[in-house]
């Protein structure tokens, strides 16, 4: 029973380092897709750990608090309004995607990082491994 009261808590610590560098890992290729024009919009994409608030006025979501095993990158803050209207383009400018095709470019790679950081914590956990 031992063995499986420490795999119950053994990923968490490690899924959460993952999902960190993750979430890093996708806001650096979001800044670097971003357009450059004062350079606030590149300076506004943010990751917001488990217990923090995002900045207010930030997309998608607005102002909320991550979860206990959440981490959110955000766009946007009260000085950087527009995010929306960059990655969408309006009737008179044309959209120049950079959050979503971000996103959708480091995806796969993200969840292979968590899923293989949660596999090997159980996995080191069953066997009576510390983790590291």
């Amino acid at each position: 029973m031992k063995a499986f009261d420490r795999v119950k808590k053994a990923p968490r610590d490690a899924v959460l380092k993952a999902l960190t560098t993750s979430a890093e890992s996708i806001a650096s290729t979001q800044r670097a897709l971003a357009p450059e024009d004062t350079g606030a919009l590149k300076d506004s994409i943010a990751v917001t750990l488990p217990g923090q608030s995002t900045p207010p006025y930030s997309q998608p979501g607005g102002n909320r608090v991550a979860g206990p095993s959440e981490v959110i990158i955000t766009v946007g803050d009260t000085d950087t309004r527009y995010p929306h209207l960059v990655e969408y383009g309006t009737s008179k400018t044309d959209a120049q995607p950079f959050f979503w095709p971000g996103f959708r470019l480091q995806r796969k790679r993200a969840q292979q990082r968590i899923d293989r950081a949660g596999r090997k914590a159980i996995r080191d956990a069953w066997n009576g491994k510390t983790s590291e």
